[in-house]
């Protein structure tokens, strides 16, 4: 199952506490259903696995207006590697949050994970999901 969430990666907010209630915050909420509404639109038909499941996410960032244009070329080059927030785990925990139901029963399956964060001209977030395998490492 592969399929893409246009626009800048954006990480799993902290919990938000409100009294003695707490609540996910609306930014995160939103992006979820971004994922959610991509992952549905390119695997209309798909059972959620059973399995050990294997997660690569491949988040593409904005490069800043703000660098001189040398430096832009190389970012886009992968010569430079963003080291901007949101951070790595952020982003990949809001993705496999956000595909609960949908493509695993629980991202507990999750055995093997990859999130690599680079600069792009289009920012996205490419997602890859496929069963693990089970030879051992």
């Amino acid at each position: 199952m592969r399929f893409t969430v246009f626009g800048k990666p954006t990480g799993k907010a902290r919990p938000r506490v409100a009294g003695r209630h707490a609540y996910t915050p609306g930014r995160t909420r939103a992006y979820e259903a971004l994922v959610q509404a991509a992952f549905l639109e390119n695997n209309p038909d798909v059972t959620p696995l059973h399995g050990p499941v294997q997660v690569d996410i491949l988040a593409f960032y904005p490069i800043p207006k703000s660098c001189c244009k040398a430096l832009q070329v190389r970012m886009q080059n992968n010569e430079v590697a963003p080291t901007v927030k949101p951070d790595w785990d952020n982003v990949g925990k809001i993705v496999c949050d956000a595909l609960n139901g949908l493509a695993w029963k629980d991202d507990a399956q999750i055995v093997d994970a990859h999130v690599v964060k680079r600069y792009g001209v289009t920012p996205m977030v490419c997602v890859k999901i496929e069963e693990a395998g089970h030879e051992n490492h």
